[in-house]
């Protein structure tokens, strides 16, 4: 678990602990998104996202962000995670308070923003939807948002918050697209792309060097595929952005040889 995904999981929880007690009402009403109120109201464009109505709401949220939330914090840094979580609840706010009619809790837009980074960063990674039916995970999010759009555009009554759902996927795409595009990273991948290929002796003398120690699991497997992928398709077989993901660990004396 990483640092976000576990105060998220456990602001959640603790939320939901107090609307099933119904401790604090006053509170838990004044965070619900209602559409006709968000102007008057604009704070529950976010706070909605920290309650659940039942066992089966917050745990299938919960159980979205566990699954897929510690491997992109892990990728993007925690601080980008938490401005992405919290940019994908907010435009699945406004998507819910200007294209529906209903009060909406739930955190199930940021959950989504979270899905689709993943199958942003690994969209060839297997998912196993209901547990049993393997997809590949750009199919996973392509599927859940045409059902969301299916459902929100048709205006079926399922008693899901569709058009949040597809907020959330708006929002977290618009924050990965300004994160590629505008982030200092961008100078490095250009740079990376713009220079002659090295032979594969040269850079795997600097793979040598990439340190791991006191590197998070979920990092350190992410290297380990990445120096597999070098084995078995060799260095032209790696993308600008796994050159740059490997290029943090090695020691910053040494990254200069990466752009020679």
């Amino acid at each position: 678990m990483t640092p976000w995904v576990t105060r998220l999981i456990i602001v959640n929880v603790v939320m939901f602990g107090l609307m099933q007690l119904r401790t604090l009402p006053g509170v838990i009403n004044w965070m619900v998104l209602v559409p006709g109120d968000v102007l008057t109201a604009p704070w529950t464009l976010l706070t909605y996202a920290f309650l659940h109505a039942n066992i089966g709401h917050i745990f299938f949220n919960m159980l979205g962000l566990f699954m897929f939330g510690p491997r992109v914090e892990s990728h993007i840094g925690s601080n980008r995670f938490i401005t992405m979580y919290l940019i994908a609840a907010l435009v699945g706010g406004l998507g819910t308070a200007f294209l529906s009619n209903a009060p909406t809790i739930g955190a199930s837009a940021a959950t989504v923003g979270v899905s689709f980074a993943f199958a942003w960063f690994w969209p060839r990674t297997i998912i196993y939807l209901f547990g049993a039916v393997p997809v590949e995970a750009w199919l996973m999010v392509l599927l859940y948002g045409l059902y969301d759009l299916w459902s929100g555009a048709g205006g079926r009554s399922t008693g899901v918050a569709h058009f949040a759902h597809l907020g959330g996927y708006l929002g977290a795409w618009l924050y990965l697209w300004a994160l590629d595009h505008y982030s200092s990273s961008k100078a490095f991948r250009r740079k990376v792309n713009s220079v002659p290929k090295q032979t594969e002796k040269a850079i795997r003398a600097n793979l040598d060097k990439v340190n791991l120690e006191g590197v998070h699991q979920l990092s350190r497997d992410e290297v380990n595929r990445i120096l597999d992928k070098i084995s078995a398709e060799g260095i032209g077989s790696l993308t600008p952005q796994e050159k740059l993901f490997l290029s943090n660990f090695v020691p910053p004396d040494d990254r200069k040889s990466w752009t020679q």
